[in-house]
C-alpha cells in the first residue's frame, strides 16, 4: 500500500506542474524565437525571448515596446511600437517623426536609410510598428502589415534568456512627447 501511496504523490504532483505550466503558458508568459533580422541590433536571429501576455490587459502599448503580434495564423512578428491611436506618424529625410516632433531612437544603427512615409494618423485601436533594422523591416510601412490592430497582441517582449551569455532585459523606454 506504501508504493501506491508514493506512486500517487509523485503522478500528482507531476500532473500538478504541468498544468500549472500550461496556465502560465497560456495566460502569464510565453518564448518566442526571433526569426530573421527585422529588430537587429536589439535581437538577434535565433535568439530566444520571454513575452509578457497579460500586461496590455492592465496597461496600453506605448512608443518604444517591443511586441509581438500575429501577423496572420501561424506567423506571428516582433517589432517596435513606434506610434499609437491619434499619433500622426511621418518619415521624411530618413527621420520618424511623431506628431511633428523628431522621434529619438538610440537603439538604432548609424546611418539607417528609410522611404519618406506619411504623414498618416494611427486609427483607433491600431498601433504603427516598425523593426528596428529598418533596411530589413516588413512593418507598417508596408501595406500587406499597415497599422497593426491590438486585437492581435500577443504581449510585450521584456527579457532575452537565450544564448545565455546574451541574457539580458528588453529596454523599452523613449523620450516620450506628452
Amino acid at each position: 500500500m506504501g508504493k501506491w501511496k508514493e506512486l500517487w504523490d509523485w503522478t500528482r504532483s507531476i500532473l500538478i506542474a504541468v498544468i500549472l505550466a500550461l496556465l502560465i503558458r497560456m495566460f502569464l508568459f510565453e518564448v518566442f524565437v526571433v526569426e530573421g533580422k527585422s529588430m537587429y541590433p536589439t535581437l538577434a536571429e535565433t535568439e530566444r525571448l520571454m513575452v509578457n501576455k497579460i500586461v496590455y490587459h492592465f496597461d496600453e502599448p506605448r512608443p518604444g515596446d517591443v511586441i509581438v503580434f500575429e501577423y496572420e495564423p501561424g506567423r506571428d512578428f516582433i517589432k517596435r511600437v513606434i506610434g499609437v491611436e491619434g499619433d500622426q506618424v511621418e518619415i521624411k529625410n530618413g527621420l520618424v517623426y511623431i506628431n511633428e516632433q523628431p522621434f529619438e531612437e538610440p537603439y538604432l544603427n548609424e546611418d539607417v536609410f528609410m522611404y519618406d512615409y506619411g504623414p498618416e494618423v494611427v486609427p483607433p485601436g491600431y498601433l504603427f510598428v516598425l523593426g528596428d533594422h529598418r533596411q530589413n523591416s516588413m512593418d507598417s510601412r508596408d501595406p500587406r502589415v499597415g497599422f497593426v490592430s491590438q486585437d492581435y497582441l500577443k504581449g510585450r517582449a521584456f527579457f532575452i534568456f537565450w544564448p545565455l551569455w546574451e541574457a539580458r532585459v528588453i529596454d523599452s523606454e523613449v523620450e516620450s512627447f506628452e
